[in-house]
């Protein structure tokens, strides 16, 4: 059994304010398996509504949670956002989260449980496995997100079932010692491509829930991001950049 005292979790944040205080509602109640402790890193990437505003008033109102809010001058981008998240991470694992509702942390457990075991360094929670509950939206983008996946397996030579998924753990010092560029949605599978080539890493998948939302609900992703996803495998699994 492998010993964990903390979970670092990055949480980037974009215009957010809506749903951030129900994110951390879940994170003050979620209890980890084996009483790891968690270290709750939130990025405002230079939010234009009163994001920030909300988390710091979070913050005071449970000073125990020891929440820290790190602020970008300028909007950057969601993978800008994970980078800063990551390098200023302390925990012995580190995962990411969106500060919408569309996954579920309790589920932060399952992705734990292959590395508690000794299985795993890093693992990818899959929307597509089966077994949890999954909203029912959007056959393009199912589709595009597979696609993308395939795409993604062929080069790197895994066998991942969902590649584009937010649910991803890593060892920090694995993530923290990935050169990492991609400053928007290309973080997906830039940090696929990287990770795989890690010599000796151990990669995992699990299956979770999915509550995704509807571009009226706050859904950011379009089919730009498609064709940088396209891209970035290209660039960081064929060519390796």
């Amino acid at each position: 059994m492998i010993q964990i005292s903390t979970l670092s979790i990055i949480i980037p944040v974009y215009n957010e304010a809506r749903t951030v205080h129900q994110i951390l509602d879940l994170l003050r109640r979620l209890e980890l398996v084996n009483g790891i402790g968690k270290e709750i890193i939130l990025v405002n990437d230079c939010s234009t509504d009163a994001s920030a505003a909300t988390i710091r008033a979070y913050a005071e109102r449970y000073p125990e949670m020891n929440l820290r809010l790190l602020e970008h001058a300028v909007n950057q981008g969601k993978g800008a956002a994970l980078h800063t998240g990551i390098r200023e991470a302390t925990g012995d694992y580190v995962i990411i989260q969106d500060a919408d509702l569309e996954y579920d942390p309790e589920e932060y457990n399952l992705l734990l449980r292959p590395v508690l075991k000794g299985f795993a360094d890093v693992v990818f929670g899959s929307r597509f496995m089966g077994g949890q509950p999954h909203r029912i939206l959007f056959f393009w983008h199912s589709i595009g997100n597979k696609f993308l996946t395939f795409l993604s397996n062929m080069v790197t030579d895994l066998n991942l079932t969902d590649m584009e998924t937010c649910y991803k753990l890593f060892r920090r010092d694995i993530i923290q010692n990935l050169k990492l560029v991609e400053q928007r949605f290309g973080f997906e599978p830039e940090v696929t491509a990287k990770v795989a080539r890690v010599p000796g890493v151990r990669i995992y998948e699990v299956g979770i829930s999915y509550y995704g939302r509807t571009y009226a609900e706050g859904k950011k992703i379009g089919w730009r991001d498609g064709f940088r996803a396209i891209y970035c495998i290209g660039r960081y699994g064929l060519l390796r950049g």
